[in-house]
């Protein structure tokens, strides 16, 4: 099944998808796993608005999200977004394979901390970062196809050893 990015950003469908990934990734389908976003009948149609014609736009609760992914044919390719590593986990966790998780925008909000410029993370995050890394997963930051790939994995790691030690 060839995901042909797979696509952490918490704001799922944003001009930085449509015209720095869309444009550089060809693909059939975009799907967005979400079981919030799958519920949001009006974030549905603004993404809709967003997505050009020739890419059928999917938003599917995380479940359905892995169903479209285990029937998909090898003929077919696909953007699948998630709004944080816990998702992108539970998709791997059911036997979606990926072999990259492009962590594309994760905003602060009250509990996380600044991991890189356009990385913010709580122990959650980290958690389920550290294992999909665990996993054989390549983590690749970046905002747009052109940036720099930045080495995430030391930061990953020191802060998930960080949380085992105060759990210790």
């Amino acid at each position: 099944m060839p995901i042909s990015l797979f696509r952490i950003d918490d704001r799922l469908v944003h001009g930085q998808v449509v015209q720095g990934w869309l444009k550089a990734v060809s693909v059939d389908i975009l799907l967005v796993a979400s079981d919030v976003a799958a519920q949001d009948k009006i974030q549905q149609m603004v993404m809709g608005m967003a997505v050009p014609s020739d890419v059928k736009l999917k938003v599917k609760s995380l479940k359905d999200a892995v169903n479209i992914l285990s029937r998909i044919d090898n003929k077919t390719s696909v953007m699948v977004l998630v709004a944080s590593p816990r998702e992108a986990f539970y998709i791997l966790e059911q036997g979606i394979k990926f072999n990259s998780l492009n962590i594309g925008g994760m905003h602060f909000f009250d509990g996380k901390k600044q991991i890189l410029s356009n990385v913010c993370a709580d122990n959650t995050d980290i958690k389920f970062l550290y294992k999909i890394y665990q996993r054989g997963i390549d983590l690749e930051p970046r905002i747009l196809p052109n940036d720099e790939r930045l080495n995430i994995i030391p930061l990953i790691e020191k802060e998930y050893l960080a949380l085992s030690e105060v759990g210790k």
